[in-house]
Protein backbone atom coordinates (compact mmCIF):
# COMPACT_ATOMS: atom_id res chain seq x y z
CA UNK A 1 0.00 0.00 0.00
CA UNK A 2 1.55 3.54 -0.58
CA UNK A 3 1.71 5.87 1.52
CA UNK A 4 -0.85 8.66 1.49
CA UNK A 5 -0.29 12.07 2.24
CA UNK A 6 -3.30 13.69 2.86
CA UNK A 7 -2.79 16.85 3.38
CA UNK A 8 -0.77 17.06 0.02
CA UNK A 9 -3.29 14.94 -2.30
CA UNK A 10 -5.42 15.92 -4.61
CA UNK A 11 -8.38 14.28 -6.70
CA UNK A 12 -6.54 13.83 -9.92
CA UNK A 13 -3.45 12.61 -7.81
CA UNK A 14 -5.85 9.85 -5.75
CA UNK A 15 -7.31 8.70 -9.11
CA UNK A 16 -4.01 7.92 -11.01
CA UNK A 17 -2.84 5.98 -7.59
CA UNK A 18 -5.95 4.27 -8.18
CA UNK A 19 -6.44 3.76 -11.89
CA UNK A 20 -2.68 2.31 -11.73
CA UNK A 21 -3.62 -0.30 -8.82
CA UNK A 22 -1.30 1.48 -6.07
CA UNK A 23 -4.43 2.63 -3.63
CA UNK A 24 -7.55 1.28 -3.29
CA UNK A 25 -10.89 3.19 -2.75
CA UNK A 26 -11.23 1.03 0.42
CA UNK A 27 -7.44 2.05 1.30
CA UNK A 28 -8.31 5.76 0.61
CA UNK A 29 -11.17 5.63 2.79
CA UNK A 30 -9.92 3.98 5.47
CA UNK A 31 -7.66 6.63 5.62
CA UNK A 32 -10.33 9.65 5.81
CA UNK A 33 -11.81 7.35 8.49
CA UNK A 34 -9.31 7.38 10.33
CA UNK A 35 -8.66 10.94 10.28
CA UNK A 36 -12.18 11.73 11.37
CA UNK A 37 -11.92 9.46 14.42
CA UNK A 38 -8.87 11.29 16.00
CA UNK A 39 -10.23 14.87 15.05
CA UNK A 40 -13.95 15.25 14.62
CA UNK A 41 -14.71 14.57 18.42
CA UNK A 42 -12.86 17.55 18.85
CA UNK A 43 -13.59 19.61 15.70
CA UNK A 44 -17.49 18.61 15.40
CA UNK A 45 -17.22 18.37 11.45
CA UNK A 46 -19.12 15.79 11.12
CA UNK A 47 -22.74 15.18 12.74
CA UNK A 48 -22.81 11.75 11.80
CA UNK A 49 -20.46 9.35 9.31
CA UNK A 50 -22.16 7.16 7.25
CA UNK A 51 -21.92 3.16 7.58
CA UNK A 52 -22.27 2.35 4.08
CA UNK A 53 -19.66 3.71 2.44
CA UNK A 54 -17.02 0.74 2.63
CA UNK A 55 -19.57 -1.03 0.47
CA UNK A 56 -19.41 1.68 -2.11
CA UNK A 57 -15.76 1.43 -1.96
CA UNK A 58 -15.49 -2.38 -2.39
CA UNK A 59 -17.74 -1.56 -5.48
CA UNK A 60 -15.75 0.67 -6.78
CA UNK A 61 -12.38 -1.30 -6.19
CA UNK A 62 -13.69 -4.24 -8.07
CA UNK A 63 -14.93 -2.72 -11.18
CA UNK A 64 -11.46 -0.94 -11.29
CA UNK A 65 -10.12 -4.69 -11.02
CA UNK A 66 -12.40 -5.42 -13.76
CA UNK A 67 -10.49 -2.55 -15.80
CA UNK A 68 -13.86 -0.30 -16.07
CA UNK A 69 -12.83 3.04 -17.32
CA UNK A 70 -12.75 5.36 -13.66
CA UNK A 71 -15.23 7.96 -14.01
CA UNK A 72 -14.56 11.70 -12.88
CA UNK A 73 -14.57 11.38 -9.63
CA UNK A 74 -14.31 7.86 -9.01
CA UNK A 75 -13.60 6.63 -5.59
CA UNK A 76 -12.84 10.14 -4.25
CA UNK A 77 -14.17 10.45 -0.84
CA UNK A 78 -16.51 13.68 -0.32
CA UNK A 79 -18.23 15.24 2.94
CA UNK A 80 -21.71 16.44 2.13
CA UNK A 81 -23.18 19.50 4.18
CA UNK A 82 -26.58 18.69 5.91
CA UNK A 83 -28.79 20.88 3.86
CA UNK A 84 -28.05 18.90 0.76
CA UNK A 85 -30.31 15.55 0.36
CA UNK A 86 -29.02 12.20 0.40
CA UNK A 87 -31.78 9.52 -0.02
CA UNK A 88 -32.29 6.99 3.17
CA UNK A 89 -30.19 9.41 5.11
CA UNK A 90 -30.66 12.02 8.14
CA UNK A 91 -30.67 15.41 6.95
CA UNK A 92 -31.14 17.65 9.71
CA UNK A 93 -29.98 21.07 8.05
CA UNK A 94 -28.29 21.52 11.71
CA UNK A 95 -32.01 22.22 13.03
CA UNK A 96 -33.81 20.40 15.98
CA UNK A 97 -36.94 20.55 13.97
CA UNK A 98 -35.68 18.53 11.07
CA UNK A 99 -33.03 16.13 13.33
CA UNK A 100 -34.92 12.89 12.32
CA UNK A 101 -35.88 13.51 9.08
CA UNK A 102 -34.86 11.09 5.93
CA UNK A 103 -34.35 11.97 3.08
CA UNK A 104 -36.90 10.53 0.14
CA UNK A 105 -34.86 10.58 -2.48
CA UNK A 106 -31.41 12.27 -3.98
CA UNK A 107 -30.61 16.00 -4.81
CA UNK A 108 -29.75 16.98 -8.09
CA UNK A 109 -26.04 17.12 -7.16
CA UNK A 110 -25.79 14.26 -5.19
CA UNK A 111 -27.31 11.81 -8.12
CA UNK A 112 -24.55 14.12 -10.34
CA UNK A 113 -21.67 13.22 -7.76
CA UNK A 114 -22.91 9.48 -7.27
CA UNK A 115 -23.03 9.09 -11.28
CA UNK A 116 -19.11 10.46 -11.33
CA UNK A 117 -18.08 7.61 -8.64
CA UNK A 118 -17.80 9.72 -5.92
CA UNK A 119 -18.47 8.21 -2.19
CA UNK A 120 -19.87 10.17 0.76
CA UNK A 121 -18.46 9.78 4.00
CA UNK A 122 -20.68 11.22 5.97
CA UNK A 123 -23.00 14.90 6.51
CA UNK A 124 -21.32 17.87 7.90
CA UNK A 125 -22.23 20.33 10.46
CA UNK A 126 -24.02 24.10 9.63
CA UNK A 127 -25.29 26.95 11.20
CA UNK A 128 -29.10 25.86 11.53
CA UNK A 129 -31.10 26.21 7.90
CA UNK A 130 -27.76 28.28 7.05
CA UNK A 131 -28.14 31.00 8.97
CA UNK A 132 -25.10 32.41 10.34
CA UNK A 133 -21.24 33.11 9.37
CA UNK A 134 -20.09 30.75 12.28
CA UNK A 135 -21.24 27.47 12.67
CA UNK A 136 -22.46 28.61 16.05
CA UNK A 137 -25.98 28.55 15.56
CA UNK A 138 -26.06 24.73 14.83
CA UNK A 139 -28.19 22.94 17.20
CA UNK A 140 -26.03 20.08 17.51
CA UNK A 141 -22.73 21.92 18.77
CA UNK A 142 -20.54 24.38 17.43
CA UNK A 143 -17.60 23.30 15.10
CA UNK A 144 -14.05 24.19 15.52
CA UNK A 145 -11.16 25.79 12.94
CA UNK A 146 -8.82 23.28 12.90
CA UNK A 147 -5.90 26.20 12.43
CA UNK A 148 -7.16 27.54 16.33
CA UNK A 149 -9.65 25.17 17.92
CA UNK A 150 -10.69 28.38 20.16
CA UNK A 151 -11.77 30.30 16.42
CA UNK A 152 -14.85 29.73 13.95
CA UNK A 153 -14.16 27.87 11.23
CA UNK A 154 -16.51 30.44 9.30
CA UNK A 155 -20.27 29.77 8.35
CA UNK A 156 -22.47 28.49 7.37
CA UNK A 157 -20.61 25.51 5.11
CA UNK A 158 -18.53 25.39 9.00
CA UNK A 159 -18.32 22.06 9.18
CA UNK A 160 -17.58 20.94 5.67
CA UNK A 161 -15.08 23.45 5.58
CA UNK A 162 -13.38 22.08 8.74
CA UNK A 163 -13.42 18.45 6.77
CA UNK A 164 -11.37 19.16 3.92
CA UNK A 165 -8.96 21.52 5.72
CA UNK A 166 -8.12 19.31 8.82
CA UNK A 167 -8.05 16.04 5.82
CA UNK A 168 -11.11 14.72 6.81
CA UNK A 169 -12.40 14.59 3.26
CA UNK A 170 -10.90 15.17 -0.07
CA UNK A 171 -13.83 17.37 -1.22
CA UNK A 172 -17.11 19.06 0.07
CA UNK A 173 -19.88 20.47 -0.97
CA UNK A 174 -21.67 23.47 0.74
CA UNK A 175 -24.11 26.22 -0.15
CA UNK A 176 -23.60 29.66 -0.73
CA UNK A 177 -26.57 32.30 0.27
CA UNK A 178 -24.53 35.39 1.29
CA UNK A 179 -21.11 33.72 1.39
CA UNK A 180 -21.83 30.58 2.90
CA UNK A 181 -18.88 28.29 0.90
CA UNK A 182 -16.27 31.35 0.43
CA UNK A 183 -16.48 32.78 4.26
CA UNK A 184 -15.54 28.75 5.21
CA UNK A 185 -13.02 28.58 2.35
CA UNK A 186 -10.91 31.75 3.18
CA UNK A 187 -11.21 30.97 7.42
CA UNK A 188 -10.09 27.34 6.78
CA UNK A 189 -7.69 28.13 3.68
CA UNK A 190 -9.14 26.59 1.09
CA UNK A 191 -10.73 26.85 -1.89
CA UNK A 192 -14.56 27.53 -2.23
CA UNK A 193 -16.91 28.68 -5.31
CA UNK A 194 -19.97 30.60 -5.32
CA UNK A 195 -21.37 29.52 -8.62
CA UNK A 196 -23.74 31.87 -11.25
CA UNK A 197 -27.31 31.92 -9.83
CA UNK A 198 -28.74 28.84 -11.88
CA UNK A 199 -25.68 27.15 -12.94
CA UNK A 200 -26.17 24.41 -10.44
CA UNK A 201 -29.64 22.98 -9.18
CA UNK A 202 -31.02 23.78 -5.91
CA UNK A 203 -33.44 20.33 -5.97
CA UNK A 204 -32.77 18.67 -2.93
CA UNK A 205 -31.14 21.73 -1.08
CA UNK A 206 -33.35 22.80 2.23
CA UNK A 207 -33.94 26.10 1.48
CA UNK A 208 -33.49 29.11 3.13
CA UNK A 209 -33.30 31.91 0.62
CA UNK A 210 -34.41 30.53 -3.07
CA UNK A 211 -33.49 33.33 -4.97
CA UNK A 212 -29.86 33.61 -3.69
CA UNK A 213 -28.95 29.68 -2.64
CA UNK A 214 -26.63 28.13 -5.09
CA UNK A 215 -24.76 24.67 -3.91
CA UNK A 216 -21.13 24.76 -5.07
CA UNK A 217 -17.50 22.95 -4.20
CA UNK A 218 -14.97 23.58 -1.13
CA UNK A 219 -11.97 21.96 -2.00
CA UNK A 220 -7.90 22.22 -1.65
CA UNK A 221 -7.11 23.27 -5.17
CA UNK A 222 -8.70 25.53 -7.88
CA UNK A 223 -8.10 22.35 -10.11
CA UNK A 224 -10.57 19.80 -7.60
CA UNK A 225 -12.92 22.90 -7.30
CA UNK A 226 -13.06 23.14 -11.11
CA UNK A 227 -13.58 19.19 -11.50
CA UNK A 228 -16.59 19.17 -9.10
CA UNK A 229 -18.29 22.14 -10.39
CA UNK A 230 -18.24 20.47 -13.84
CA UNK A 231 -19.07 17.51 -12.40
CA UNK A 232 -22.75 19.30 -10.09
CA UNK A 233 -23.27 22.01 -13.40
CA UNK A 234 -26.18 21.96 -15.78
CA UNK A 235 -29.74 22.00 -16.60
CA UNK A 236 -32.37 20.13 -14.41
CA UNK A 237 -36.08 19.82 -15.38
CA UNK A 238 -36.84 19.59 -11.42
CA UNK A 239 -35.06 23.35 -11.22
CA UNK A 240 -36.66 26.06 -13.24
CA UNK A 241 -34.25 28.46 -12.13
CA UNK A 242 -31.26 25.86 -13.31
CA UNK A 243 -29.74 26.57 -16.93
CA UNK A 244 -28.07 24.77 -20.20
CA UNK A 245 -24.63 25.91 -18.45
CA UNK A 246 -22.15 25.56 -21.47
CA UNK A 247 -25.21 27.00 -23.40
CA UNK A 248 -25.22 30.15 -21.05
CA UNK A 249 -21.20 30.14 -21.24
CA UNK A 250 -20.91 30.15 -24.57
CA UNK A 251 -23.25 33.67 -24.65
CA UNK A 252 -21.95 35.59 -21.72
CA UNK A 253 -18.48 34.45 -20.76
CA UNK A 254 -15.38 35.16 -22.21
CA UNK A 255 -13.59 32.49 -23.90
CA UNK A 256 -9.92 31.64 -22.38
CA UNK A 257 -6.92 32.05 -24.63
CA UNK A 258 -3.51 33.51 -24.33
CA UNK A 259 -4.34 36.88 -23.45
CA UNK A 260 -4.44 38.33 -20.23
CA UNK A 261 -7.27 39.80 -18.30
CA UNK A 262 -8.50 42.88 -17.29
CA UNK A 263 -9.00 42.72 -13.60
CA UNK A 264 -11.01 45.24 -11.90
CA UNK A 265 -10.42 46.31 -7.99
CA UNK A 266 -13.39 47.82 -6.88
CA UNK A 267 -13.17 51.15 -4.52
CA UNK A 268 -16.35 50.11 -2.03
CA UNK A 269 -14.62 46.68 -1.09
CA UNK A 270 -11.45 48.51 0.38
CA UNK A 271 -12.82 50.96 2.63
CA UNK A 272 -12.54 51.52 6.56
CA UNK A 273 -12.86 48.41 9.22
CA UNK A 274 -10.75 46.00 7.06
CA UNK A 275 -7.95 43.96 9.08
CA UNK A 276 -4.30 45.87 8.17
CA UNK A 277 -2.87 42.32 7.29
CA UNK A 278 -6.15 41.48 5.13
CA UNK A 279 -5.57 44.38 3.42
CA UNK A 280 -1.73 43.66 3.04
CA UNK A 281 -2.14 39.99 1.68
CA UNK A 282 -5.58 41.06 -1.16
CA UNK A 283 -2.90 44.28 -2.21
CA UNK A 284 -0.14 41.28 -2.84
CA UNK A 285 -2.61 39.23 -4.78
CA UNK A 286 -3.23 42.32 -6.88
CA UNK A 287 0.21 42.94 -6.95
CA UNK A 288 1.39 39.60 -8.26
CA UNK A 289 -1.93 40.08 -11.25
CA UNK A 290 -0.28 42.89 -12.12
CA UNK A 291 3.68 41.30 -11.77
CA UNK A 292 1.91 38.69 -14.39
CA UNK A 293 0.55 41.16 -17.29
CA UNK A 294 -2.73 41.40 -16.08
CA UNK A 295 -4.24 44.59 -16.47
CA UNK A 296 -5.34 46.26 -13.00
CA UNK A 297 -8.07 48.73 -12.87
CA UNK A 298 -10.05 50.59 -9.92
CA UNK A 299 -13.55 50.33 -10.75
CA UNK A 300 -16.51 51.38 -8.85
CA UNK A 301 -19.57 49.75 -7.52
CA UNK A 302 -21.84 52.58 -6.38
CA UNK A 303 -24.58 50.38 -4.85
CA UNK A 304 -22.80 48.22 -3.12
CA UNK A 305 -22.57 49.98 0.27
CA UNK A 306 -26.42 49.50 0.67
CA UNK A 307 -25.99 45.50 -0.42
CA UNK A 308 -25.83 44.17 3.37
CA UNK A 309 -29.16 46.26 4.34
CA UNK A 310 -30.91 45.02 0.73
CA UNK A 311 -30.12 41.25 1.74
CA UNK A 312 -30.87 41.73 5.48
CA UNK A 313 -34.50 42.50 4.19
CA UNK A 314 -34.60 40.19 1.26
CA UNK A 315 -33.17 37.39 3.07
CA UNK A 316 -35.86 37.31 6.01
CA UNK A 317 -38.52 37.40 3.65
CA UNK A 318 -37.55 34.41 1.97
CA UNK A 319 -37.21 32.80 5.15
CA UNK A 320 -40.59 33.66 6.56
CA UNK A 321 -42.30 32.27 3.35
CA UNK A 322 -40.22 29.00 3.23
CA UNK A 323 -39.59 27.87 6.74
CA UNK A 324 -43.40 27.96 7.22
CA UNK A 325 -43.68 24.63 6.08
CA UNK A 326 -42.23 23.49 9.77
CA UNK A 327 -45.06 23.52 11.28
CA UNK A 328 -45.28 20.47 12.75
CA UNK A 329 -48.21 18.94 11.32
CA UNK A 330 -46.50 17.44 7.84
CA UNK A 331 -43.03 16.20 9.43
CA UNK A 332 -40.22 17.50 11.39
CA UNK A 333 -40.64 17.37 15.10
CA UNK A 334 -43.94 17.58 17.26
CA UNK A 335 -45.05 18.90 20.17
CA UNK A 336 -48.66 18.27 21.38
CA UNK A 337 -50.44 21.43 23.02
CA UNK A 338 -53.83 22.11 23.81
CA UNK A 339 -55.10 23.00 20.08
CA UNK A 340 -53.58 23.59 16.61
CA UNK A 341 -52.18 26.77 17.34
CA UNK A 342 -50.58 25.94 20.51
CA UNK A 343 -49.35 22.74 18.79
CA UNK A 344 -47.59 25.33 16.45
CA UNK A 345 -45.83 27.45 19.17
CA UNK A 346 -44.69 24.66 21.01
CA UNK A 347 -43.40 23.03 18.00
CA UNK A 348 -41.46 25.98 16.59
CA UNK A 349 -40.53 26.82 20.08
CA UNK A 350 -38.47 23.64 20.67
CA UNK A 351 -37.56 22.58 17.40
CA UNK A 352 -35.74 26.55 15.91
CA UNK A 353 -33.13 28.07 17.46
CA UNK A 354 -32.59 31.88 18.40
CA UNK A 355 -31.02 33.27 14.96
CA UNK A 356 -33.53 31.47 12.74
CA UNK A 357 -35.95 32.86 15.10
CA UNK A 358 -34.93 36.34 14.78
CA UNK A 359 -35.04 35.93 10.63
CA UNK A 360 -38.19 34.50 10.77
CA UNK A 361 -40.37 37.77 12.82
CA UNK A 362 -38.15 40.11 10.55
CA UNK A 363 -38.87 38.51 7.69
CA UNK A 364 -43.03 38.45 8.51
CA UNK A 365 -42.25 42.13 9.91
CA UNK A 366 -41.04 43.32 6.30
CA UNK A 367 -43.58 41.56 4.25
CA UNK A 368 -46.97 42.22 6.36
CA UNK A 369 -49.31 45.04 5.32
CA UNK A 370 -48.08 48.68 5.33
CA UNK A 371 -44.70 48.02 5.22
CA UNK A 372 -43.91 45.34 1.90
CA UNK A 373 -43.57 48.15 -0.36
CA UNK A 374 -41.11 50.53 2.18
CA UNK A 375 -38.83 47.48 3.10
CA UNK A 376 -38.85 44.52 0.82
CA UNK A 377 -40.13 46.44 -2.00
CA UNK A 378 -37.47 49.02 -2.02
CA UNK A 379 -34.80 46.24 -1.11
CA UNK A 380 -35.74 44.77 -4.27
CA UNK A 381 -35.25 47.62 -5.92
CA UNK A 382 -31.47 48.31 -4.63
CA UNK A 383 -31.04 44.56 -5.46
CA UNK A 384 -31.65 45.04 -9.23
CA UNK A 385 -29.28 48.29 -9.28
CA UNK A 386 -26.82 46.18 -7.71
CA UNK A 387 -26.98 43.93 -10.74
CA UNK A 388 -27.21 46.94 -12.83
CA UNK A 389 -23.88 47.78 -11.50
CA UNK A 390 -22.25 44.48 -12.25
CA UNK A 391 -23.51 44.20 -15.64
CA UNK A 392 -21.93 48.11 -16.33
CA UNK A 393 -18.52 46.93 -14.14
CA UNK A 394 -18.47 43.80 -16.00
CA UNK A 395 -18.33 46.08 -19.89
CA UNK A 396 -14.75 47.24 -18.41
CA UNK A 397 -13.27 44.04 -16.87
CA UNK A 398 -13.20 40.62 -17.46
CA UNK A 399 -12.86 40.18 -13.31
CA UNK A 400 -13.10 41.96 -9.67
CA UNK A 401 -10.51 40.69 -6.97
CA UNK A 402 -11.58 41.37 -3.69
CA UNK A 403 -11.14 40.79 0.13
CA UNK A 404 -13.53 37.40 1.70
CA UNK A 405 -13.39 39.05 5.17
CA UNK A 406 -12.46 42.06 6.43
CA UNK A 407 -10.50 40.10 9.02
CA UNK A 408 -8.97 36.64 9.84
CA UNK A 409 -10.97 34.22 11.66
CA UNK A 410 -12.37 35.22 14.78
CA UNK A 411 -12.90 33.71 18.20
CA UNK A 412 -16.01 31.35 19.11
CA UNK A 413 -18.55 33.57 21.23
CA UNK A 414 -16.85 36.96 20.41
CA UNK A 415 -19.43 37.89 18.10
CA UNK A 416 -22.67 35.36 18.46
CA UNK A 417 -24.20 37.79 20.75
CA UNK A 418 -24.05 40.96 18.36
CA UNK A 419 -25.94 40.00 15.53
CA UNK A 420 -25.04 43.18 13.77
CA UNK A 421 -21.54 42.26 13.99
CA UNK A 422 -21.76 38.95 12.74
CA UNK A 423 -23.60 40.44 9.84
CA UNK A 424 -21.09 42.75 8.98
CA UNK A 425 -18.85 40.18 8.18
CA UNK A 426 -20.42 39.45 4.94
CA UNK A 427 -19.96 42.63 3.38
CA UNK A 428 -17.76 41.89 0.97
CA UNK A 429 -19.68 38.75 0.09
CA UNK A 430 -23.56 39.38 -0.29
CA UNK A 431 -23.20 41.67 -3.37
CA UNK A 432 -22.31 39.04 -5.35
CA UNK A 433 -25.41 36.80 -4.25
CA UNK A 434 -27.71 39.74 -5.04
CA UNK A 435 -26.12 40.17 -8.65
CA UNK A 436 -26.15 36.58 -9.12
CA UNK A 437 -22.65 36.45 -10.28
CA UNK A 438 -19.93 33.56 -9.33
CA UNK A 439 -17.16 34.18 -7.62
CA UNK A 440 -14.28 31.85 -6.26
CA UNK A 441 -12.69 32.24 -3.27
CA UNK A 442 -9.12 31.23 -2.54
CA UNK A 443 -6.06 31.39 0.02
CA UNK A 444 -3.41 33.69 -0.56
CA UNK A 445 -1.30 34.14 2.67
CA UNK A 446 -1.28 33.91 6.57
CA UNK A 447 -2.04 36.23 9.38
CA UNK A 448 -0.57 35.29 12.88
CA UNK A 449 -2.63 35.88 15.63
CA UNK A 450 -1.91 34.38 19.82
CA UNK A 451 0.93 32.40 17.73
CA UNK A 452 -1.17 30.85 15.45
CA UNK A 453 -0.99 30.81 11.92
CA UNK A 454 -4.43 31.71 10.30
CA UNK A 455 -4.82 31.64 6.65
CA UNK A 456 -6.51 34.51 4.83
CA UNK A 457 -8.06 34.46 1.61
CA UNK A 458 -9.23 36.63 -1.48
CA UNK A 459 -12.00 36.33 -3.60
CA UNK A 460 -12.31 36.77 -7.58
CA UNK A 461 -15.39 37.89 -8.82
CA UNK A 462 -16.87 36.97 -12.45
CA UNK A 463 -19.60 37.79 -14.84
CA UNK A 464 -23.03 35.94 -15.36
CA UNK A 465 -21.11 31.73 -16.42
CA UNK A 466 -17.94 33.09 -16.57
CA UNK A 467 -16.83 30.14 -13.99
CA UNK A 468 -13.74 29.36 -16.22
CA UNK A 469 -12.21 32.96 -16.01
CA UNK A 470 -12.00 32.49 -12.27
CA UNK A 471 -10.58 29.55 -12.55
CA UNK A 472 -8.18 30.44 -14.91
CA UNK A 473 -6.97 33.39 -12.55
CA UNK A 474 -7.19 31.27 -9.98
CA UNK A 475 -4.95 28.93 -10.74
CA UNK A 476 -2.33 31.95 -11.94
CA UNK A 477 -2.56 33.33 -8.06
CA UNK A 478 -2.28 29.75 -6.49
CA UNK A 479 0.77 29.22 -8.26
CA UNK A 480 2.56 32.44 -7.00
CA UNK A 481 1.19 32.83 -3.91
Amino acid sequence: MTKIDLAGLGIAEAKNLMSRGELSSRELLSAYQSEIKNKNPELNAYLEIFSDSFEAAEEIDENLKKGAEPRALEGIPFAIKDNILIKDKICSAGSRMLQNYTASYDAYVIEKLKEAGAIFLGRTNMDEFAMGSSTENSAFGISRNPYDVLRVPGGSSGGSAVAVAANMALAALGSDTGGSIRQPAGFCGLVGLKPSYGAVSRSGLIAMASSLDQIGPLAKTVDDAELVFNVIKGKDPKDASSVDYDEQSDKRGKKIDDSKFKIGVPKEFFGEGIDEDVRKITDDAIDTLKGLGHEIKEVHLPRAPYALAAYYIIVPAEVSANLARYDGVRYGLYKSGKDLIDDYFKTRALGLGREVKRRIILGTYVLSVGFRDAYYGRAGKIRMLIKKDFENVFKEVDALIAPVSPQPAFKIGEKINDPLAMYLEDIFLVPVNLAGVPALSLPFGYVKRDNRKLPVGVQLIGQWFSESTLFEIGRQLEAHR
